[in-house]
């Protein structure tokens, strides 16, 4: 009975340390989650190999929808982006409250777009702040009955470099193309704070706004298009993604093994 309470012990401990929002704590609280793995294999068994199978199973499990889900899927070259509709209230409660707050920052919102693609569906709800020369999105990835949302702020440089700051609540599953920059935040950040850290992006890279591209709110849609399509063909180019034929891509074994160690980023959050 003891062990047992030892065991709840340190799993309590490992959720104590992931629910504190600094990044020290909640990494030694993803390894601690390793420990107590190893612990309820080993006390319970009395075999540290035991322990040790506990423990790497998290580490392993991944490997289970990359080679059941991942392996299989197929992936457009080419997303064409058009005009979409909303999502249902049901689907994406936050999005009415989130597009108010970025009208009360000075965005003006410009247009929704999407694309779909078998069981994978994503919206954009763009917006473009002037005087910073600032785009902004709201988007929505509902795909294999998972839906999340995040929000990117993009700065353009002349030289076509793009600075982006979002919330994205993953590791990304492809490599950014070398004209990317990102700065990725903690999904609770606030719209203020995510500008904020924006600018600073930006102050450090010494990009003030008179260095920045305008954006024309018409070709939005079209520059995101573009971006999405490099994006791909970055990626073919490194050996991640394999052209399939009809104009499509998939994962290659170097992209897959990529995937497992952005989850190992994630776990203990090292991004």
């Amino acid at each position: 009975m003891s062990d047992l309470f030892f065991i709840l012990a340190a799993a309590l401990l490992s959720l104590a340390l992931r629910s504190f929002p600094h990044p020290m704590l909640f990494k030694l609280g993803s390894f601690c989650i390793l420990g107590t793995s190893f612990l309820a294999g080993y006390l319970v068994t009395g075999r540290w190999e035991v322990g040790a199978f506990f423990a790497a199973s998290w580490l392993l499990l991944p490997w289970l929808e990359i080679l059941t889900r991942v392996r299989n899927a197929r992936l457009p070259i080419v997303k064409a982006l058009r005009h979409k509709y909303p999502p249902s209230g049901d689907l994406f409660p936050d999005l009415g409250a989130l597009t108010e707050e970025l009208e009360e920052e000075g965005f003006e919102q410009i247009e929704d777009a999407g694309w779909d693609w078998d069981d994978h569906q994503q919206f954009f709800r763009l917006f473009y702040k002037a005087d910073e020369r600032l785009q902004a999105s709201i988007c929505l990835v509902d795909q294999n009955d998972m839906a999340f949302y995040y929000l990117s702020l993009s700065s353009r440089g002349k030289d076509g470099t793009a600075w982006t700051t979002w919330n994205y609540p993953f590791s990304y599953s492809m490599k950014f193309a070398p004209q990317f920059r990102t700065n990725r935040l903690r999904g609770d950040r606030s719209i203020l704070e995510m500008m904020a850290s924006h600018r600073e992006f930006l102050a450090k890279a010494r990009m003030p706004v008179a260095s920045l591209a305008p954006t024309d709110p018409e070709e939005m849609q079209a520059s995101i298009q573009r971006d999405m399509e490099r994006q791909i063909e970055h990626n073919i180019a490194a050996g991640l993604l394999l052209p399939e034929g009809e104009g499509t891509v998939r994962y290659s074994w170097r992209g897959m093994l990529f995937i497992w160690m952005q989850f190992l980023r994630d776990f203990v959050r090292l991004s």
